[in-house]
């Protein structure tokens, strides 16, 4: 009955109209009509759907001690969104609640995490249940569960991807594949992309390519970049070029069957090996949509190329599945899938648990075997009880709730609104993104592609936040909004999202216009 309800609820979307107010954001109590404040220019503000959940009432805490403690006990980097951070108490489903009360519509899921929603009634059940049962085993001993879930997650991956190792996070899995490939092998160099991240330990910081994540101390040998081919801000690239409802706008000569963009990229693939590595190497790191850079899609053909090249080295190809995995894309359950390639290892995180820490790598028996010759690989938390009875809810829940078709239908159907933005407006440079994972790259101006100012992003993605919405941000200036909602969203929610954003960005145009007089 409650989910027959909620869904009448967002079925009616009611677009209660509320006044104007001078504040700049909302402050409401919880359990009351909830409808933005935020004056959008001269344009009607967007009314926030419904929600039927009333959360509890905040009692921890006061927000001037959480400074003090953050400051005085917690890590001094800074990473937090906005310069008042938000304060969160508790979520259900796309929503979450800050320790005010107010609701927001949550289109990050803490960043591309939140796979089916936060609290999801049955995954949080499957969670009590094995509470009150048993928490931890540690490999040394055996429970069903891991064997259920394994079982479960390998009938998902194409053969001969059977052999399942879990793990706690993404930079676990990839650390593991990277021992993998060196392993099986038995070469050391492995390429990635420029602009990719596959984890901030030691050992991935050498795979991860973004400037604010690199240092000068020693870390991470044996990995080589290569050009990543972006077709928006890279050298190549036109209409037909990727694999998205919405192609930038850059036009080209191509044949819609024949990209000439992914040659010239291809070509520098080929540079690469041929100047940057051993002539054997050990494998090839690629996120099937690159997340933490903005969202950046290859040329449609690039990766089984790629692949080949690669294998013809002696080298293994690794897909990090962290972010675009588990029916995000849309069209299939796996990134890899939408580029027509067969991996020999695919790394999982993030949407796998749901915000539970879990994370796996699958690869083949054959490679499985290489990594026990050289190490007995031990994981005290991987696969624990808990882990693997929230997993295997996810997954179902995934299936019962048709949750990857959703991302296709809701997906493409946001995507198509937000290029109407590029259109409307100069500095949105960029629409791209496939199912739920979608960028949005700010822009100086279409012609010269520079990157809008951090400031000036600033100033939107705040604007969003008052209005009631959570984007998250990316590419290596972090000039693109990252749009990575829970699965479960639905198309009046994604209509609140595109018109909050609209609404901030004529917010941006009028500041603009009153600096220059």
């Amino acid at each position: 009955m409650i989910g027959a309800w909620r869904h009448l609820l967002r079925a009616l979307h009611l677009k209660t109209l509320s006044l104007w107010t001078p504040k700049t954001c909302f402050s409401l109590n919880a359990g009351a009509f909830w409808t933005s404040v935020t004056r959008c220019g001269l344009h009607t503000k967007p009314s926030m759907p419904p929600c039927d959940f009333t959360p509890e009432r905040y009692q921890s805490l006061a927000y001037s001690r959480v400074l003090e403690v953050h400051k005085q006990h917690l890590s001094p980097m800074h990473t937090a969104y906005f310069p008042e951070p938000l304060l969160l108490h508790q979520g259900h489903m796309e929503w979450l609640f800050d320790h005010e009360g107010n609701r927001y519509l949550d289109f990050f899921s803490g960043i591309v995490t939140v796979s089916v929603g936060h609290c999801h009634p049955k995954v949080n059940a499957a969670a009590q249940r094995q509470l009150g049962c048993l928490w931890h085993t540690s490999s040394v001993f055996f429970h069903p569960l891991i064997h259920e879930y394994a079982e479960k997650l390998s009938a998902l991956l194409p053969e001969p991807l059977k052999v399942v190792f879990l793990v706690n996070s993404g930079s676990e899995a990839n650390d593991l594949a990277m021992l993998m490939a060196r392993a099986h092998s038995d070469s050391t160099d492995i390429i990635s992309f420029r602009g990719a991240y596959h984890g901030c330990s030691p050992y991935t910081l050498g795979l991860t390519n973004v400037g604010i994540y690199k240092m000068d101390l020693p870390h991470g040998t044996g990995c080589q970049p290569t050009m990543c081919p972006d077709i928006f801000r890279g050298p190549w690239g036109g209409s037909h070029c990727r694999d998205s409802p919405v192609q930038t706008i850059r036009k080209c000569s191509c044949a819609p069957d024949c990209c000439q963009a992914k040659d010239q990229y291809i070509e520098q693939f080929k540079d690469t090996l041929s100047t940057s590595v051993a002539k054997s190497i050990a494998g090839f790191f690629a996120e099937p949509i690159q997340g933490v850079n903005g969202v950046v899609q290859y040329p449609k053909g690039f990766l089984k190329e790629a692949f080949e090249l690669v294998r013809e080295r002696g080298g293994v190809c690794i897909a990090d599945e962290v972010q675009t995995g588990f029916g995000r894309l849309g069209s299939h359950f796996w990134g890899f899938q939408t580029h027509g390639v067969l991996p020999d290892i695919v790394t999982m995180a993030k949407g796998i648990g749901n915000g539970f820490p879990m994370a796996a790598v699958v690869t083949t028996p054959e490679i499985a075997k290489s990594l026990t010759k050289h190490l007995l690989h031990f994981n005290t938390f991987g696969g624990n009880p808990m882990a693997c009875a929230i997993g295997s809810a996810v997954l179902e829940v995934i299936k019962e709730e048709n949750l990857q078709e959703n991302s296709q239908e809701v997906g493409t159907y946001m995507l198509l609104k937000l290029a109407k933005l590029r259109d409307e407006f100069e500095i949105v440079g960029d629409v791209r993104g496939k199912g739920l994972m979608i960028g949005l790259e700010m822009v100086k101006d279409k012609e010269s592609h520079q990157p809008l100012p951090r400031e000036e992003v600033n100033q939107i993605h705040h604007d969003c936040k008052c209005m009631g919405l959570l984007i998250g941000r990316g590419g290596l200036f972090s000039q693109t909004f990252r749009i990575a909602p829970s699965m479960c969203i639905t198309k009046p929610e994604a209509d609140f999202a595109v018109e909050v954003f609209r609404c901030a960005l004529i917010q941006h145009m009028e500041r603009r216009a009153k600096l220059k007089f």
